[in-house]
């Protein structure tokens, strides 16, 4: 079956983009009807990030992000298959002159859970040596695709988590750029609570960690979609980052993506429990 489906993936990857986001909504919207739980995780993530929408808000905002999703799931097979030319064509990157400012040194992209995170990655591969932590797939077939994918222009490489970040900071000595997201819930280790959107959240002290380790720039990097086309906007640097205390600079991190979202909130990545490790003796979410 998946071989079947990667089949359709590589297929559709022919069309034209503009019928490519019409089907990848479709199937945004089916998902939608039939997935009850990520649907049910999308309406609580949403209502606690934006207690302020009526119930007919919230909702028109989860299928919008629904559809946005699906319509990620639809492109996959241009960044996996097409080629450079085209994906040039399709994912501006805005502000390349800093990542080419920064070659030969280490550099973090802190890259949030933005639905067209992998158009980005795909685009800067074509520029840098990039590398990544990565989460296996249980489906060892897809992974082996979107690994293949992820990989095919060379110069970047990929890490499980399981094997933890020191195959990465050996490729940042090798002068990759290390394309970290570190905006999921990974449970209470390594983790402090600080608010995103007013929520008290398990954020990992990673960023700060790694940017102390290796002597890093962050530099943010959020890939959106338009309507026919995406754009990979490469930021400003962080200065006086990072800084003394853990706990202010896991803040910064999480004040930097409320504000990214609020930009586009249909693109955030809501369907992730990203609520799911709760402070001792609060009540769960989920």
């Amino acid at each position: 079956m998946t071989r079947l489906i990667l089949a359709l993936m590589w297929l559709l990857h022919w069309l034209p983009l503009p019928l490519l986001v019409w089907v990848g909504r479709g199937l945004g919207l089916l998902l939608y009807a039939v997935v009850g739980e990520r649907r049910r995780v999308t309406l609580t993530n949403l209502g606690l990030c934006f207690p302020q929408l009526s119930a007919g808000q919230k909702s028109a905002l989860a299928r919008r992000h629904f559809m946005a999703f699906g319509r990620g799931i639809v492109e996959l097979g241009l960044w996996w298959w097409a080629s450079p030319a085209r994906i040039r064509r399709l994912v501006r990157l805005e502000g390349g002159e800093r990542l080419a400012e920064y070659k030969g040194k280490p550099v973090i992209l802190l890259v949030p859970h933005f639905v067209g995170i992998d158009a980005g990655w795909i685009r800067m591969a074509l520029e840098q040596g990039l590398v990544a932590i990565y989460t296996r797939q249980k489906n060892r077939v897809f992974e082996a695709a979107m690994n293949g994918g992820r990989l095919r222009f060379g110069n970047c490489e990929l890490a499980s988590r399981q094997e933890g970040t020191r195959k990465a900071l050996k490729a940042m000595k090798a002068g990759r750029f290390f394309h970290y997201s570190p905006d999921m819930d990974y449970g209470p280790r390594e983790s402090v609570f600080v608010p995103f959107f007013g929520v008290q959240t398990a954020t990992i002290t990673g960023l700060s960690r790694l940017a102390k380790l290796t002597g890093a720039t962050v530099i943010p990097v959020i890939t959106r979609m338009e309507a026919n086309a995406y754009v990979a906007r490469v930021g400003e640097p962080w200065t006086a980052y990072p800084g003394d205390d853990d706990v202010a600079d896991a803040r910064r991190l999480n004040a930097f993506i409320e504000a990214e979202v609020e930009r586009s909130p249909e693109q955030y990545y809501w369907l992730h429990k990203r609520f799911k490790t709760r402070p001792a003796g609060e009540a769960r979410f989920y």
